[in-house]
């Protein structure tokens, strides 16, 4: 971490998109592909595209099964998503306590 409070941001995190996936993972727990789609209001290749940021960097775990004979992808937070979404919003609250009593 450097010496500036927004070196902290995490990047993976810190795009709109990514954010409500984490976000909406949160509140949920699990989210299908769909949902994800629906909620966040994003094509089916940003968001995959999305998804895959995550899952590279540990933070989301995806599976693929079949409800019938459809397929259906589900997405949950991993330990490690959860650690480092819980430090991101530390630090944009850290951001925001910052600037509500700005130095004169």
């Amino acid at each position: 971490m450097g010496d500036n409070l927004f070196d902290a941001i995490d990047d993976k995190i810190h795009a709109k998109a990514r954010l409500g996936i984490m976000s909406l993972l949160a509140i949920h727990g699990e989210c299908d592909f769909g949902t994800l789609k629906q909620e966040l209001h994003l094509t089916e290749g940003n968001l995959g595209n999305h998804l895959k940021v995550l899952e590279e960097a540990g933070y989301i775990r995806i599976t693929k099964t079949f409800t019938g004979k459809r397929p259906k992808t589900l997405c949950s937070a991993t330990e490690q998503g959860v650690r480092a979404f819980r430090d991101y919003i530390e630090q944009l609250e850290k951001i925001i306590r910052m600037t509500q009593f700005p130095h004169s």
